[in-house]
């Protein structure tokens, strides 16, 4: 596709075609993410050749990557997961994380993978916390006991591995080094989260609540602003960018929950905005890329890479959802931890990113990247099917 702006207009219509097909399928309902990627697939190189990844569209689809984690990071109420569901939610993900690794060095040893275990193992222990958010809540499962048990599964499921990102897979700094410079981003992020709670100039709220609904729509040039700078500030700092936007996203949720001036309706059309912005532009570009990027032709000619994605999809399971089965036993009925874990166990993003940093460093093969991210495809496919069919299970139970 030697035309930039035909390519764009190819992956736009991929992006409106996406919904159009999840709802013309019927009885299933398809993630539409995943139509997202499919269709990348097909509109790619690897069979009709009808667009390509130029410089532009990359950037808009990292955007898109980073307005996905600044979404996570705004959705996450930390007044409502705070105590058990986030203490919960910790201990079962470093178990998680502990078994990942062992079953990446098992595979290592094994002679099945040759990559770093290291790669391996925390492409396996995430959550797809921004892909499920809104799956969630258009169930209305958000403000339910359930749900905030989810959320803070998910949040744990997506954050503690870009911690992870930061102090094991810097190639540029020692793990001390690596840990001191995260210290310091935490510090700002405190620091950042106690003046919007307690900087509040009156002339700025009244500001932002004016321009709400006008051509000005100061709110989202400043969280677009604040969004830019924190992933800036990551990058100084040599850390992953997802980091600063999923900072973001949390420090923009504190100034909106705390400000008494900013009434209801403005706070729910300011979140209507993020999700135009996020869900109807930048998001869906990121998962159309990915889906261009993907080499599907270099799957299908491994026999050997295609045993590997059942196994995966096991291991996605077994490291995200058997812990929400024990550990969930006192706080959730039993259809309730099924689901959980199911929905525990739905990656893609970071399965993306990881791959990525392990294919650029030579850590991992390209083989098996494919196979990852094909098998985190198939994750948000099936476990959040397995989620809500669980989920109503349980429903049914308590009626």
């Amino acid at each position: 596709m030697d035309n930039p702006v035909l390519s764009f207009f190819i992956i736009l219509s991929a992006a409106v075609m996406a919904p159009i097909v999840a709802d013309l399928i019927p009885k299933v309902k398809i993630p539409v993410v995943v139509l997202e990627i499919a269709l990348g697939v097909i509109i790619g190189p690897q069979i009709l050749g009808w667009a390509e990844v130029n410089s532009t569209v990359y950037v808009l689809g990292q955007l898109g990557l980073a307005f996905l984690f600044f979404l996570a990071g705004y959705e996450i109420d930390f007044n409502r997961i705070k105590g058990k569901p986030l203490k919960l939610a910790i201990t079962s993900w470093l178990v998680g994380l502990i078994a990942a690794f062992l079953i990446a060095i098992l595979l290592h040893i094994s002679g099945l993978v040759a990559s770093s275990f290291l790669y391996v193992g925390l492409a396996i222990a995430t959550t797809a916390l921004g892909a499920l958010l809104p799956m969630l809540g258009d169930a209305g499962e958000l403000e339910t006991k359930f749900g905030r048990y989810t959320m803070a599964y998910g949040a744990i499921g997506e954050f503690g591995p870009i911690v992870m990102i930061a102090l094991l897979l810097n190639a540029e700094r020692s793990g001390l080094s690596s840990a001191i410079i995260l210290n310091i981003f935490v510090l700002l992020l405190l620091v950042g989260i106690y003046l919007v709670r307690r900087w509040r100039p009156p002339r700025l709220v009244r500001l932002l609540s004016h321009t709400m609904h006008s051509s000005a729509q100061l709110a989202v040039r400043l969280t677009l602003m604040i969004m830019i700078g924190f992933i800036i500030l990551a990058a100084v700092l040599k850390l992953d960018f997802l980091l600063g936007a999923f900072a973001a996203g949390i420090i923009v949720a504190q100034y909106v929950r705390g400000t008494p001036n900013i009434n209801q309706h403005n706070i729910e059309a300011l979140h209507a905005k993020y999700e135009g912005l996020g869900y109807g532009f930048l998001i869906p570009i990121f998962f159309i890329v990915s889906g261009i990027s993907f080499d599907l032709g270099l799957l299908l000619q491994n026999p050997g890479s295609l045993i590997l994605i059942p196994l995966f999809l096991l291991f996605f399971f077994v490291v995200r959802g058997l812990p929400a089965l024990w550990f969930y036993r006192n706080e959730l009925p039993r259809f309730d931890r099924w689901s959980l874990g199911f929905f525990g166990a739905t990656q893609l993003p970071l399965v993306i990113v990881i791959t990525e940093l392990g294919v650029e460093s030579s850590r991992m093969t390209t083989e098996l990247a494919a196979v990852l991210v094909g098998v985190a495809m198939l994750s948000v496919l099936m476990y959040p099917l397995l989620g809500f069919a669980m989920r109503q299970k349980s429903n049914q139970a308590n009626q």
